[in-house]
């Protein structure tokens, strides 16, 4: 075969020889496999009838479950996961246990005992109306259909029950429950609109209109435009003052949301009180004045700082310290007189003055003539009592006087017009009807009428003997006039006692005393003037 032409055609017949003497031996093979087989297999499992290699190892038992979860696929990924009927089996047994073969083209290889089968095992427990027994196997396992095929999903079957037409998807299980179609237990919570208070007793379609459930509003306003008495003045998030408890109740709290707390009756206040606009647009004032300039008593003349007298509590109540506050403490009956007793102008352009005659000019029934410092006398106590001080005065009071009543002396309230001299008070009670002159006070006091100071013996005519026991009349017969002296010689007084006819002159003392007339002087005739 040195010719390369013979040598392909040898090649040649060896892989022919070769290929018909393989066909023989699995010809011969598949004859004694078809003698071999202990009955025919299911109809399923036809095509592999003739290829025991697909089920069985030879000498090896142990690995025939292996080949079934080749084949298997479902039911193997079943048992790695631990799910499904054959995954959550306790004991793993081989398939060969349950599943026998080759009984038959009919024969059941997947029996199942449905009478007091506990459906838990499968991984899907029945529930509700699932179990009351008007559910058959066969409604959710069609014949022909493996179990394993038949649909976990509520909307799988109930579909056509769905009321929402596909609008909340396939999962029914979300909202319903087994027990009874109608009962739901969805948890809104879950959602990002969770419902709070009387949310929870509205039925989904009054929110939900259509079976719409996506992209549904989430705001108050857009649900509750109607009822939003405001008219759109507050704004659209009704949730700053509202709650889902009660549409009445409001939770605002407006000392914190704001910086001007609510005292005293403003508690009280409606809202729309004060907002009476846009409550975004329209910008409240804080000052008092602005609500209350019509109950504004003042009109404006005590300024627009309404909190610097009044509280919020009562409009009536004054706290106002005015001792503290001011440079002029409110004493006496002070206390009791309303502001505008005194402010009766601008509080602030008309400064008021502090001293008494300013407000009580009216009051001075001195007609100024005791000056504008009201306070030397009067206090605030009451304007009858006084303080005055006679001492302090030009004319201050002894004796008597102390305790005579001020009106006797001053007849009117003219005070300076009464005159300090004692005659003009005392003119009737003037004994020597001014032949002593009117100057009562040189021989009076005021301790008594009766008694007298004046001392004669500082006089140039020194009282002696009887001179002392006579009245001050039987001398002074004529007025006395200041700076005009008494004629001191005897004989003026003693003219018609001298019975020496003027024979020893006018000087009676140089013989004389006065102590006793008669008594005459030792050696005084060598005296006696001729």
């Amino acid at each position: 075969m040195r010719n390369p032409a013979d040598k392909m055609t040898f090649v040649r017949a060896l892989i022919c020889a070769a290929a018909v003497f393989a066909c023989a031996m699995q010809a011969r093979a598949d004859s004694a496999s078809d003698l071999l087989l202990p009955g025919k297999v299911i109809q399923g499992h036809l095509k592999y009838e003739s290829e025991c290699n697909n089920c069985h190892k030879p000498y090896d038992k142990e690995a025939q479950s292996g080949l079934c979860k080749d084949c298997h696929k479902d039911v193997a990924k079943d048992i790695d996961e631990r799910q499904g009927y054959h995954g959550l089996m306790q004991e793993e047994k081989p398939c060969k246990e349950c599943h026998t073969d080759h009984k038959g083209r009919d024969a059941r290889v997947a029996k199942l005992n449905t009478v007091g089968f506990d459906h838990a095992t499968t991984g899907y427990i029945l529930k509700g109306a699932h179990l009351n027994g008007k559910v058959l196997c066969r409604d959710c396992h069609p014949p022909q259909k493996k179990y394993r095929d038949a649909p976990t999903k509520c909307n799988s079957c109930h579909e056509k029950a769905d009321k929402h037409k596909g609008g909340l998807g396939p999962e029914c299980q979300n909202c319903h429950e087994e027990k009874d179609w109608k009962t739901t237990h969805y948890d809104h919570s879950k959602t990002k609109f969770d419902l709070l208070g009387k949310h929870k007793e509205i039925k989904c379609k009054a929110c939900h209109i259509n079976e719409k459930y996506k992209d549904t509003p989430k705001l108050c306003n857009d649900c509750h435009k109607k009822d939003d008495k405001h008219k759109g003045d507050f704004g659209l998030k009704c949730e700053t003052c509202h709650n889902e408890t009660s549409w009445k109740e409001i939770l605002f709290d407006h000392d914190k949301a704001t910086k001007y707390p609510l005292l005293g009756k403003h508690r009280d206040a409606k809202c729309v009180a004060c907002h009476k606009g846009d409550i975004y647009k329209n910008k409240l004032k804080t000052d008092c004045n602005s609500c209350h300039r019509k109950d504004d008593k003042h009109k404006g003349s005590f300024g627009l700082k309404c909190e610097s007298c009044h509280t919020e509590r009562n409009w009536k109540e004054i706290p106002f310290d005015h001792d503290k506050k001011t440079k002029y403490p409110l004493l006496g009956k002070h206390r009791d007189v309303k502001c505008n007793g005194c402010h009766k102008g601008d509080l602030y352009k008309d400064k008021l003055k502090a001293d008494c005659y300013s407000c009580h000019k009216k009051d001075d029934k001195h007609e100024g003539q005791e000056g504008k410092k009201c306070e030397t006398c009067h206090h605030e106590q009451s304007w009858k009592k006084t303080d005055f001080d006679h001492l302090l005065s030009r004319y201050p009071l002894t004796g008597k006087h102390l305790i005579t009543e001020c009106k006797k002396c001053h007849l009117s309230a003219r005070y300076k017009d009464a005159k300090s001299d004692c005659w003009s008070c005392h003119e009737k009670q003037d004994v020597h009807k001014r032949t002593l002159g009117t100057e009562c006070e040189t021989c009076h006091n005021t301790r008594d009428w009766k008694s007298w100071d004046f001392d004669h013996d500082k006089t140039d005519f020194k009282l002696d003997g009887k001179h002392k026991d006579i009245r001050c009349a039987e001398c002074h017969k004529s007025p006395v006039i200041k700076n005009l002296k008494q004629a001191a010689s005897c004989v003026k007084c003693h003219d018609k006692d001298d019975k020496h006819d003027g024979a020893y002159g006018v000087r009676c003392e140089q013989c004389h005393i006065g102590t006793l007339w008669k008594t005459i002087k030792v050696g005084s005739a060598r005296w006696i003037k001729k």
